[in-house]
């Protein structure tokens, strides 16, 4: 099973991407798990949805190359893209508080699925970064769009544009990560969820629908649509293909 959904006894709901192999790349299978986790925090009297990754290496380090590398034209790339940028925007506007548990990297679409969480808790010494420019594309899930909601234009610019690998606690420092913690991971969650956990469900529903109400006003969704066809374009490029070549075959040489 590529994930697990669990209810902890404390009143959240548990998504865990159990694809350590892949260092908790996202797939399709990946992709019909969050959708069904978010549709369960939803529809039952669940306060918090938290999404991690099996293991202490990785978070989630994007896309799953193995299977959308395959992917040539922009048409098929769009697919891919608007299917995970509706996973995200669902994820987003999931009526219940939302907390990306970062056990270990977070490298490109794994960023951009830690976005879409209200919050964000890091395990120390890991590191993230939006790094879908060193592949000549841009983000194509809709976390370009999300983070520049989130963070001040200039520090979204930095994150973006520079295509860098952070440490988690420079990424606290500028906004992203609100928490590092240092000891066992569920249980670091569920102390920064303590007092959350013990407001009445209305309450948080009622908070949360104020930000939803200003990203639906303000067309959130329609930008994220226009950041997908734009990612979709770019990832038919000669440019892009040879930089995923590269990087396969430079992956294949050191697990040889």
């Amino acid at each position: 099973m590529a994930y697990t959904i669990e209810i902890r006894e404390k009143g959240y709901l548990l998504f865990t991407i159990r694809r350590s192999e892949t260092r908790n790349a996202i797939n399709y299978d990946v992709m019909n798990g969050l959708s069904e986790a978010i549709n369960r925090a939803k529809q039952t009297d669940i306060k918090a949805l938290v999404i991690t990754g099996e293991g202490d290496r990785a978070f989630c380090s994007g896309g799953d190359l193995s299977v959308f590398h395959l992917l040539k034209t922009k048409e098929a790339a769009y697919a891919m893209l608007s299917k995970m940028a509706t996973v995200l925007y669902s994820l987003l506007i999931c009526p219940k508080p939302t907390i990306a548990l970062m056990n270990g990297a977070a490298i490109g679409g794994g960023c951009e699925l830690a976005a879409a969480c209200d919050f964000r808790i890091a395990r120390e010494g890991i590191k993230a970064g939006f790094v879908q420019g060193n592949q000549a594309i841009t983000t194509g899930w809709g976390g370009g769009s999300i983070l520049t909601e989130k963070l001040s234009s200039s520090t979204s610019m930095k994150l973006l544009m520079e295509a860098e690998i952070y440490t988690a606690e420079t990424l606290r420092d500028i906004g992203f990560i609100n928490e590092v913690y240092n000891q066992d991971s569920v249980l670091e969650c569920e102390r920064y969820l303590r007092r959350l956990l013990s407001i009445d469900l209305t309450v948080l529903e009622s908070y949360k629908m104020m930000w939803i109400r200003k990203w639906e006003e303000t067309g959130l969704r329609e930008r994220i649509e226009k950041e997908v066809m734009n990612c979709a374009v770019l990832w038919e490029s000669e440019t892009h293909i040879e930089q995923v070549n590269r990087f396969i075959n430079k992956k294949t040489q050191n697990t040889e």
